[in-house]
């Protein structure tokens, strides 16, 4: 009962579902081939296999960092959920090289707004792997709960891939 008098204002979201930011195949961490990823040390989520370069937003929200080498952004939605979308395993070493930023940081963005491009042979090459974890960074903070809405092959911008409900 308290939490109805004194918690969220009505006008606030208390649910988001966000969209693949990729075309490929939708992943558990668990399957991702990287600790800090499978075992959910920077936070829980999903990740996709992707099978072209593109990269669009999964939900409405704010561009809240792009990494100097394009090759990861987080965003922030109205309701406070943090989403880190990180392109390929160990490709911060490829210093930006094949990586093409479409946003800045500060940007408001819509789900299927572009926000980055990549060269998947250039990743496949110089990389561990083009796998992309789409992160909840701040999930213990703000989400109740989360539901995982599909399996098997995503269509950026289009495939609902998780339900957050928050706190």
């Amino acid at each position: 009962m308290l939490k109805k008098l004194f918690g969220k204002k009505n006008d606030q979201n208390t649910e988001e579902v966000l969209v693949s930011p990729l075309n490929g195949k939708i992943l558990e961490l668990s399957e991702v081939p990287d600790p800090v990823f499978s075992q959910k040390m920077m936070g829980d989520g999903l990740a996709i296999e992707p099978s072209e370069g593109k990269v669009v937003s999964p939900v409405e929200a704010e561009i809240v960092q792009l990494f100097p080498t394009k090759h990861a952004v987080g965003l922030k939605t109205d309701s406070g959920l943090e989403v880190l979308i990180h392109i390929g395993l160990e490709t911060v070493s490829m210093e930006g090289e094949g990586f093409e930023g479409h946003v800045e940081v500060g940007d408001k963005v819509k789900p299927g707004d572009d926000l980055i491009s990549f060269d998947m042979d250039l990743v496949n090459e110089k990389a561990k792997s083009t796998i992309t974890p789409v992160i909840l960074t701040n999930g213990d903070d703000v989400v109740e709960s989360k539901e995982v809405l599909n399996t098997g092959e995503a269509t950026k911008g289009e495939t609902e891939l998780l339900k957050v409900n928050l706190k």
